[in-house]
């Protein structure tokens, strides 16, 4: 129950336009990111990725079967819409 919730979430950010998906994508964005969200599983440079948009002020949170939501792959995004981002976080906190 609570992962489709968090898909749901996921998916209207995806269909409104408001996620940045995968590392490539987020190591060169350089716009307002209010959270990033990782996958447990996630590789050494996904990793090195999440670290510097958190060091930079970017919220972040790692989240457990990340890459298995909604049908897509994705081990690192970055939500770009303040009021999903808090909705996520509230579910994860």
């Amino acid at each position: 129950m609570q992962k489709d919730k968090l898909a749901s979430y996921i998916g209207i950010a995806l269909q409104a336009g408001y996620v940045i998906e995968g590392s490539d994508k987020l190591s060169g964005y350089d716009k307002k990111l209010y959270l990033v969200l990782i996958d447990t599983l996630a590789g050494k440079s996904s990793r090195k990725i999440y670290d510097r948009l958190v060091e930079k002020g970017i919220e972040g949170r790692e989240v457990e079967g990340l890459g298995t939501l909604n049908q897509k792959t994705y081990k690192l995004i970055g939500i770009k819409n303040k009021g999903l981002s808090e909705e996520i976080k509230k579910y994860l906190d």
